[in-house]
């Protein structure tokens, strides 16, 4: 794939008429994209859908792409950008933010919709995340949904996280941060939010891993935009074993279900 951008649309669906929603999905090429990508296809929306899919260090089967191309549905747009290079300083670009760079952003504003939502390559959505974000986005200038942890090895959702994304000014991260919002459970309107756009380039000043743009485009919502959140869990955000936070985590979760507490690990 040498173009820059190449765009898949039906010819059925060739339409310069904007989208009703937008999903942005960063990735590397791995082998969860599919999934990925196969749950926005699957979508209970009754709209238009534009996907688009940006390709950071590639790491991955480039395959992938060829497949999820021959799988987008008619009510959908497919449109993968390969810039050839990456944008994110830890792979040698320009932007600290270590999740892409700059390619939520470039997306962003690339999606023929303003209602854009966003997706992880390793998580996925629920039948019904689309239309109850966008239900939920009329009116305000944001809008979350609550998410699933599930368990990386198995892919098998544990419990709803009642912890951490649960929106501004509530949760384990309300003192630090006002709160939080996974970026897999959140949706913009991306002409209302216009400023916020560009942070996802950006990690917080202090954060030497780079993974930290979340919080700051969190932090421009929670402040200056008016959102709302669905109440439901309909995001699955795939724990990873090697985050700081997996064993506060698992922590919660065996309190939830009744199970015994995970061992804290070893600081040696």
């Amino acid at each position: 794939m040498n173009d820059a951008v190449n765009t898949h649309i039906p010819a059925e669906r060739l339409r310069q008429f904007p989208f009703d929603v937008a999903v942005v999905v960063v990735t590397i090429l791995r082998p969860s994209l599919l999934r990925a990508v196969r749950s926005v296809y699957a979508q209970r929306f009754p709209g238009r859908v534009h996907v688009l899919v940006g390709v950071d260090k590639p790491d991955g089967d480039a395959a992938l792409l060829e497949q999820i191309r021959a799988e987008c549905p008619l009510q959908h747009m497919l449109t993968i950008v390969n810039l050839g290079y990456s944008t994110s300083a830890r792979n040698g670009g320009l932007y600290p933010g270590a999740c892409g760079g700059a390619l939520r952003t470039i997306l962003s504003y690339a999606a023929n919709s303003r209602a854009v939502a966003y997706l992880d390559d390793d998580n996925w959505f629920g039948p019904d995340h689309l239309r109850t974000l966008r239900d939920a986005l009329e009116g305000h200038d944001y809008a979350f949904s609550l998410r699933w942890f599930v368990e990386r090895e198995t892919a098998q959702p544990l419990c709803v996280d009642d912890w951490e994304s649960v929106g501004p000014g509530a949760g384990a991260y309300r003192e630090r941060f006002g709160g939080f919002i996974d970026p897999s459970s959140l949706m913009v309107d991306k002409l209302k939010c216009d400023e916020a756009l560009r942070w996802w380039c950006f990690p917080l000043p202090e954060d030497a891993s780079g993974m930290s743009e979340d919080r700051n485009i969190f932090n421009h919502l929670r402040t200056r935009q008016r959102g709302r959140g669905t109440g439901l869990a309909t995001s699955f955000y795939v724990m990873n074993p090697g985050d700081c936070n997996h064993w506060l985590r698992l922590s919660w979760i065996g309190q939830k279900l009744g199970l015994e507490p995970p061992a804290r690990p070893s600081t040696a």
